[in-house]
């Protein structure tokens, strides 16, 4: 017997059909690219379109779900459903959009006071809350009430490691990542920052190598060092519209190597992607705490 719903939002970087199949509910963010607003519609093609304007000069703007975006989405999921709801948030560390999630709870509950609404604050970004999306999915398909998944969810959340590289720092200068100077001489030596979460979800450079084969290296390094029990678990990969030749060598390394039992590919969608531009590329995994 299903006991509860799964809610989260597309910065997931889940692919749409995906989330359909396994019953996860999706709030589509917006983005605006000049004047005209687009939704994200969870597939390649769009984040392909996507990647490509922003090779061409686009500068996308996005913005936060707010409190009534919010009720919205979850009072169609509860009239559907009558269902309590688990909705994994963007880490609150990254993004706003948990805090007015629990500005929006609070609202939702005076007009439904029966319901039950969970928030979780993944301290995640990318397709590192997808995963916790899925684990919770599972959970419900299991049977487990809503308390038991979102207690698994909020102890299990630290062990989701994520290490990430791009190739251009200037899409990283435009988001406040690193200095306009750090940027242009980065460019030109070709270095490429290692980034990575830390505990309680900051986005942090760790590391700048020279050369992407270098920083692929190193992540394939730290993998294996981190990583706990690999044969038991999936690989994710997320990108924002890397060769493709580039994915299948870092995926396939990395389950080589450190021996993932298989992988789960997707892109990167608008909501990181705006930050990020094109050319990044990041492996998520179960492995020690982080710190």
């Amino acid at each position: 017997m299903i006991k509860f719903c799964v809610a989260t939002d597309s910065g997931c970087d889940l692919p749409g059909s995906f989330c359909n199949e396994r019953n996860i509910h999706v709030y589509r963010m917006k983005y605006i690219i000049g004047e005209t607003e687009y939704t994200d519609q969870m597939n390649p093609k769009d984040a392909i379109e996507f990647y490509n304007k922003m090779r061409e000069g686009a500068v996308p703007r996005t913005s936060q779900m707010t409190p009534y975006e919010f009720i919205d989405f979850w009072t169609e999921i509860y009239k559907g459903h009558n269902l309590p709801i688990v909705h994994i948030a963007m880490g609150s560390a990254i993004s706003g959009t948990y805090s007015n999630a629990m500005i929006a709870k609070d609202m939702f509950l005076e007009e439904h006071p029966d319901a039950k609404i969970f928030v979780v604050d993944s301290t995640l970004a990318s397709i590192g809350y997808g995963m916790l999306s899925i684990w919770a999915a599972d959970m419900r398909d299991a049977g487990e009430t809503p308390e038991a998944c979102v207690e698994w969810l909020e102890n299990k959340k630290i062990n989701v490691n994520t290490y990430y590289t791009c190739d251009d720092l200037q899409y990283l200068y435009r988001s406040g990542r690193v200095s306009k100077v750090g940027a242009t001489v980065g460019t030109i030596l070709n270095i490429n920052p290692l980034l990575n979460l830390d505990k309680a979800g900051r986005l942090i450079v760790i590391d700048r190598i020279r050369g992407r084969k270098r920083a692929f290296k190193r992540i394939y390094d730290i993998v294996e060092e981190l990583v706990v029990d690999p044969s038991d678990q999936t690989l994710y990969i997320c990108h924002s519209d890397c060769k493709d030749e580039d994915v299948e060598t870092f995926t396939k390394t990395l389950i080589e190597r450190v021996g993932f039992k298989d992988s789960f590919i997707s892109y990167i969608s608008s909501t990181i992607g705006a930050h990020c531009g094109p050319g990044l590329i990041a492996a998520f995994f179960l492995g020690k705490p982080r710190t």
